[in-house]
């Protein structure tokens, strides 16, 4: 057997040639690679050898050569084929261990210039992987160091690969090698290109949308239907998911989790993480129906679920603290899909295990910081529409107490203007039309995807009324500007005193009167929140 080891990444790359060597596998290699094993004592032959033909072009060509491909592409089965190798002196390849130059890595660096760029786009190894991967019957791939030791495994019971294992194998180069030319294709098509710029320290600048999206994603699941019972479905997650997402969760207990379980696990989700402080979010049907902050997770829980009990009943609940003994015991009284947290205690545990269908998630928080990816969030969100795609950048614009523009003659209380920005962060997650009543770190009434806002109002004002909770003294967070004064009467009606809103209306002015008329005071946050 021989095999030929050409990699850019060399983790692991001794070791796995040592046993390679120590089952009699004839190794060849180039460049950095052939230069590492031979300094490890390892026989190594370069491919310059085999070719007859020296490395050339500072690199850019040496294994693009019949003696490598022929020795890779040939069919052993079919004489005809290894008639021609003998005819011109070629030797088959039987395994071929290949990782591409790091050009996702290059390019994610700040300051990355189009020259370095370019410099990092990998000829030969593709070709390469390429060959071996369509003739996966006789050759072995490997792509990453993570395949090694199945590789060495099989290699040492058999002193073959199997037939499923090279399958494998092949399927996973054709999968890296179209991460790798998407990769090179989003950024080619983002870079703007400025002819009397291009120096070798040219840092082109880049479009935020590529002229082809080339988006890259890896089944985790097959689900068992999707939004309804007719529908086939399965979950897939980035290429590179951000830590603190959802789909780096780890389920600990439970049945497997359904389309609609995993949508609004995600709503509930990445609302709770919003929050400083111990949260509980409780949502339905993809919307918040109960959220609170308080001094632990058992006292947001209480809170979040006095909101609207009724639509709790078969919810999805996230903590954004770790789920103890006593918030297991109140969680545990009611129907509950889906529950989050970062962790659960030993104590909560076992409080869940007699509740076999109920599906314990435990997800790590992200660390936090200025970017999407440090706060665990998508960069881009995209929705489907007929035969196309719509791209955008996700909201993930957080409100400040400094944003805030009070545009009334009442000012609001210090309280109130937290409780505003509790209820902003709320309103961010629900569909629109938004409207949600809140009130010391808890939500009061939530209306939610009516196309009237004065629906969405009612709605929230019933619902509160059905949890026998006055709203007050509440304050208001609606998503979107009122166009009318109605909306602004209606909430108020219901009791708000203070309410938060975008502005931008042509009455604006119309609505900032009504609410002087009204004694409430009432403050623009500049951005609007739709959630379709």
């Amino acid at each position: 057997m021989r095999a030929l080891l050409s990699v850019s990444d060399k983790t692991g790359i001794v070791e796995f040639a040592q046993a390679l060597h120590g089952l009699g596998v004839t190794l060849l290699s180039t460049g950095g690679t052939a230069k590492l094993l031979a300094d490890k004592g390892l026989p190594v032959t370069e491919v310059a050898e085999v070719t007859n033909f020296p490395e050339m072009l500072d690199g850019r060509v040496k294994t693009l050569h019949p003696k490598v491909h022929g020795g890779l592409l040939a069919r052993r089965e079919l004489p005809e084929h290894m008639a021609a190798l003998k005819e011109h002196g070629i030797e088959t390849i039987d395994l071929l261990v290949v990782n591409l130059y790091p050009f996702e890595a290059t390019v994610a660096k700040a300051g990355c210039t189009l020259a370095d760029a370019i410099e990092n786009i990998d000829i030969g190894g593709p070709a390469m992987v390429r060959s071996a991967a369509k003739n996966w019957k006789d050759v072995g791939v490997v792509t990453d160091a993570g395949q090694y030791e199945a590789v060495i495994a099989e290699l040492k019971a058999a002193g073959k690969l199997s037939d499923k294992l090279r399958f494998a194998l092949s399927v996973a180069a054709f999968n890296r090698i179209a991460q790798y030319d998407g990769a090179i294709s989003d950024y080619l098509s983002s870079v703007t290109f400025e002819e009397e710029k291009l120096a070798e320290s040219y840092v082109p600048a880049r479009n935020l949308f590529p002229g082809q999206s080339n988006g890259q994603f890896i089944k985790l699941q097959d689900l068992r239907y999707g939004e309804n019972s007719h529908q086939q479905a399965a979950l897939y997650r980035d290429l590179y998911p951000a830590p603190g997402s959802l789909v780096t969760g780890v389920q600990l207990q439970g049945k497997e989790l359904s389309y609609n379980n995993i949508a609004d696990a995600d709503a509930a989700w990445e609302c709770v993480k919003s929050f400083e402080a111990p949260a509980c979010v409780i949502v339905k049907h993809a919307n918040p129906c109960g959220v609170a902050v308080g001094k632990d997770a058992h006292e947001a829980y209480a809170k979040a679920f006095q909101t609207d009990p009724t639509s709790a009943f078969g919810g999805i609940i996230a903590f954004n603290r770790t789920v103890d003994k006593a918030a297991a015991e109140a969680v545990v009284k009611q129907f509950v899909e889906v529950l989050m947290a970062p962790d659960f205690t030993a104590e909560a545990l076992e409080i869940f295990k007699p509740k076999v269908n109920v599906r314990l998630m435990k997800i790590a928080m992200p660390k936090g910081g200025a970017s999407a990816w440090d706060q665990g969030r998508n960069a881009m969100d995209a929705k489907r529409v007929g035969s196309g795609l719509l791209l955008q950048t996700a909201d993930n614009h957080e409100l400040a107490l400094a944003d805030l523009k009070v545009v009334t003659v009442k000012q609001p209380t210090s309280e109130e203007l937290q409780d505003l920005l509790f209820a902003w962060k709320v309103a961010k997650y629900v569909k629109s039309n938004a409207i949600v009543f809140c009130k010391n770190g808890m939500t009061m009434g939530v209306g939610a995807g009516q196309m009237s806002r004065l629906d969405s109002a009612r709605i929230a004002s019933i619902k509160a009324e059905a949890a026998k909770l006055s709203l007050q003294g509440t304050v208001v967070a609606s998503d979107a500007f009122f166009p009318f004064r109605d909306g602004l009467d209606v909430v108020v009606d219901a009791g708000a005193t203070c309410v938060a809103q975008p502005g931008g209306s042509m009455r604006d002015q119309e609505v900032i009167d009504a609410a002087n008329e009204r004694g409430v005071a009432m403050v623009f946050t500049g951005v609007r929140h739709f959630r379709h």
